[in-house]
């Protein structure tokens, strides 16, 4: 936990100091939140490509972390209040409508867990679990014209169970290009097969591991925060960043996997848009 709050302090002051660089007040973004990445500035095409750096949780459960490298940016088609884009592993849809609705369709690729993620050998005997297809539909919508207050809500539908998130956000400082940051706050729910993907232990793997056999009901499963900052450093150069912390109900907590009661993430990385 230490490691961790060392490095949400080194991005909250890149975060801070960052704030002398450059803006771009001028550029036509759909809606002006950090967390919706546009690169097409209006109409046509946009590429964002850039790299960034993780410091989390090796797992979900995990109390190990690591440093995973991560590529940024996208494809992106833009006609007015409708965009198509394509990013890592997900494909989807946005719209905007009356300005202050934003409708999204999305459909992604879930890495699946290997046993090889603990260095501790603390998922010996589970197995590797496979890739799973979600499809993501997301509705949030601004209480006020400017996008200052927002409340979301986030369905996700996949092979291997369902997952629910419902919250709300603040965005700070008066930026309009979709620089600045922003804070959102959520809680999560899942139903018995999504629990059980993450947490759950067969009697198969309590056979392999030693561990308990452990069959998790659907419901509650974590409140969270989030805080994400985005700013441009020069007309093409973006600079972004990403705290997260989850922290996890009391049934999760139950299954032999989970190691700690939270999950966290920071992370830090630049994009060149074209």
């Amino acid at each position: 936990m230490s490691k961790f709050i060392s490095y949400l302090t080194v991005f909250l002051l890149l975060a801070f100091f960052s704030q002398l660089a450059y803006s771009q007040e001028d550029r036509e973004v759909m809606v002006p939140l950090p967390s919706i990445n546009d690169f097409t500035d209006g109409d046509g095409w946009g590429f964002g490509l850039g790299l960034g750096v993780e410091y989390e949780t090796a797992y979900e459960g995990s109390d190990e972390f690591e440093f995973e490298p991560d590529l940024a940016g996208g494809i992106q088609w833009r006609s007015g209040n409708n965009m198509f884009f394509f990013a890592g592993e997900a494909l989807g849809w946005r719209g905007l409508r009356n300005e202050t609705w934003l409708l999204q369709a999305t459909l992604a690729f879930e890495e699946g867990r290997e046993e090889s993620d603990s260095d501790d050998g603390r998922l010996a005997g589970l197995g590797d679990t496979d890739e799973s297809t979600e499809v993501v539909f997301e509705v949030r919508k601004s209480l006020t014209s400017d996008w200052r207050y927002w409340l979301d809500g986030r369905l996700l539908a996949g092979d291997e169970g369902n997952f629910l998130l419902l919250g709300g956000g603040y965005r700070f400082g008066n930026q309009m290009d979709g620089s600045g940051s922003e804070i959102g706050i959520g809680v999560t729910f899942h139903d018995d097969d999504y629990a059980n993907r993450d947490f759950g232990i067969t009697a198969e793997q309590s056979a392999a591991s030693g561990l308990a056999e452990t069959n998790l009901d659907g419901g509650y499963r974590s409140i969270g925060i989030n805080y994400i900052y985005r700013h441009y450093v020069t007309k093409n150069w973006q600079f972004f960043g990403e705290a997260v912390y989850e922290h996890y109900g009391s049934d999760i907590k139950k299954s032999p996997i989970v190691r700690s009661d939270y999950e966290a993430e920071v992370g830090i990385g630049f994009i060149y848009i074209f």
